[in-house]
């Protein structure tokens, strides 16, 4: 009984030291803090906001009742619907309503997704609004059409991609950054004539082909619609050597393995859920444009579903490349010091 004490005590030193003790805290604080940044139910969460194309013709019953309903409804005028699709596709809106070409009196809906928490959110509000006014009357909202183009599978796809860069970037690059300096392979390749930039290179190569080799696996085996390839390859090109970079920056900040596993997850989790969930919750598309990674998961749901362009993207792609830069920088000046090695 003795020695299996002696031995679970240096079990727990050994995970103390290696940081495992701080994945297990962060792990549960990152859930209560993420669950506390979903939108709750009540009249904050019911709100929805909506755009009036100006020289639009709309029933004055149901202009009336909207503007009767502020504390649920939070309207915004624009002088064309092309203004509307913009600051929809910003997430700035829920919807745009249109009066319907076929059905006088009645309105169409443009949603970024049918089935999205927004649309249905709408639908309540003006079907309550409706019966408030005009009592068993025909729905104000009578069709509802979606800005992604798309069946389930692809309206994922940003989702898978993205989890697979930043899962190569903070887990696997990490963690091979790590063992390399804790078997002292690295200061051994250093003997030779191969200079740190050398090496830093080929390690962002690495990552960048490890990532189009997985991403180009999952479109083979999901085999999705047409793209706009040119567009489509320039994000995951510019993505994969951001996040490699962080990857080999993150390594270098770590001792072993376990220290590189443990910070690799505690910056995968933020990095992936809240741009992921970000279509779900008006506080997670408040946080999200803060993380880089939404800076790659916002113009590859542009150019998958909404038939998005590079040139309306330049911040986006032009913010990766310099984060990769700096990150690519600091990894330079930490191996210059011979960091933890």
């Amino acid at each position: 009984m003795r020695n299996i004490l002696i031995l679970t005590f240096n079990d727990l030193a050994i995970a103390f030291r290696n940081k495992t003790f701080l994945l297990i805290l962060f792990v549960p604080l990152f859930v209560f803090v993420s669950l506390n940044l979903l939108d709750e139910s009540g009249a904050e969460a019911s709100k929805v906001r909506i755009v009036l194309v100006q020289h639009y013709a709309y029933a004055p019953a149901i202009i009336q009742s909207i503007m009767a309903a502020k504390q649920h409804i939070e309207v915004t005028c624009v002088q064309n619907e092309q203004d509307g699709v913009r600051l929809l596709k910003e997430r700035q809106i829920d919807g745009i309503l249109t009066p319907h070409d076929e059905a006088t009196g009645s309105l169409a809906l443009l949603v970024l997704k049918k089935d999205s928490i927004a649309a249905i959110t709408i639908m309540q509000n003006f079907s309550a609004l409706q019966k408030a006014a005009e009592g068993n009357a025909p729905d104000w909202i009578s069709s509802i059409k979606s800005l992604h183009r798309g069946d389930v599978q692809r309206e994922t796809l940003p989702t898978w991609v993205l989890m697979l860069v930043l899962l190569i970037g903070f887990i696997i690059l990490p963690m091979q950054v790590a063992e390399e300096k804790e078997k002292k392979l690295l200061l051994a390749l250093l003997q030779t004539p191969i200079h740190e930039l050398q090496w830093l290179i080929a390690k962002v190569i690495l990552g960048m082909v490890l990532i189009f080799i997985a991403v180009l696996f999952l479109h083979l085996l999901g085999s999705f619609g047409p793209l706009h390839l040119f567009d489509y390859s320039i994000f995951i090109l510019a993505g994969s050597f951001c996040f490699s970079a962080c990857g080999i920056f993150l390594g270098f900040l770590c001792r072993n393995q376990a220290s590189a596993r443990t910070l690799g997850v505690i910056f995968y989790l933020p990095h992936l859920l809240p741009a992921a969930m970000s279509d779900v919750s008006l506080k997670l598309t408040a946080v999200a444009p803060f993380l880089p990674s939404y800076q790659l998961y916002k113009p590859l749901q542009s150019i998958l579903l909404e038939d998005g362009q590079l040139a309306s993207m330049s911040f986006d792609w032009l913010y990766l490349i310099g984060l990769g830069l700096l990150m690519f920088y600091l990894s330079y000046l930490l191996m210059k010091r011979r960091w933890l090695m």
